[in-house]
């Protein structure tokens, strides 16, 4: 148990770069943590980290371990978990982490769906539009909406989605329709800071892309509120399909220009590299993927 526990303590160090951030991803005490590399590197009789007054680095024979020891620990967690489960289902808890508006548009029913099937599980559920170190702060897998930043992940593909321009009846009344891309310069417009560009939207028909410049009173860092302030009538939104539900079906918005819309955007899930996955997250993953597809 004395190896093992220097392993854990180990990887968690070296992924995080910290002893404090390990010890809160292992629920120890930084002092622990330490302690238990030192047994490590001195059972091993090789130093696996550089300690400097600011930062800690590998050795030559701490990457040699890293490169094997997450999968090797991976592994008996697997095996022990399996067994312990005795094939009666997943339990335990998930983390993981999504942006905010997808995550309550498109990831918190999903859990719901997935969890009914499990009720032995538990999920700690992180939302946030900023970039989440997965090893740093203890996440399973995250959901990720455009292209990730792969590094040290691994990427499953969910499908894609895109956004589209829609307005609400009663602003369309009240300013009418724009016939051609570039009148949506003489629009109120709704701009969603998480675009690359909130004031320079970039569209595709038929395959031809086409930028326009717009304006508009509000600048929103958060696609739901884009869609909210769409269905209150202030303006024409750049929103994507997944925040707008039953929007279009009821009315409540209606497409502008429907022959434009974003180019595609891949929706994935991610996780670390060099990771046997447990069985909880696989099944996760593989229930998503196929989720996805039938939400899509």
């Amino acid at each position: 148990m004395e190896l093992i526990s220097g392993l854990r303590a180990f990887v968690a160090t070296a992924q995080s770069g910290s002893f404090t951030r390990a010890g809160q991803q292992l629920g120890l005490s930084n002092r622990l943590v330490s302690k238990y590399v030192a047994a490590l590197e001195e059972r091993l009789g090789a130093r696996l980290l550089q300690r400097t007054t600011r930062r800690l680095g590998l050795t030559p024979a701490g990457e040699r371990l890293l490169a094997r020891a997450p999968a090797l620990l991976d592994g008996l967690d697997e095996m022990m978990t399996e067994v312990a489960e005795d094939g009666s289902g997943l339990n335990g808890v998930l983390r993981l982490s999504a942006p905010v508006s997808f995550g309550e548009a498109y990831v918190a029913p999903m859990l719901q769906r997935f969890m009914a099937a499990n009720p032995a599980l538990s999920v700690e559920v992180s939302l946030s539009d900023s970039y989440v170190d997965l090893a740093a702060e203890g996440v399973d897998l995250a959901f990720r909406v455009g292209e990730p930043r792969q590094g040290a992940l691994k990427v499953r593909k969910l499908g894609t989605t895109e956004a589209v321009l829609v307005a609400a009846p009663s602003y369309l009344a009240q300013h009418g329709r724009p016939q051609q891309l570039q009148q949506l310069s003489e629009h109120s417009c709704l701009l969603d800071k998480n675009h690359e560009a909130a004031d320079r939207w970039l569209l595709t028909c038929e395959g031809e892309e086409e930028s326009v410049s717009v304006t508009g009173r509000y600048s929103i860092n958060n696609a739901q509120v884009v869609r909210n302030f769409a269905v209150a009538g202030e303006g024409i939104g750049f929103s994507p399909r997944f925040v707008l539900g039953d929007d279009l079906s009821t009315g409540r918005l209606e497409c502008v220009l429907p022959a434009y819309s974003s180019l595609e955007i891949p929706v994935s899930v991610v996780y670390l590299q060099g990771r046997v996955l447990p069985r909880k997250v696989r099944a996760l993953i593989d229930f998503a993927v196929e989720d996805f597809g039938l939400y899509c």
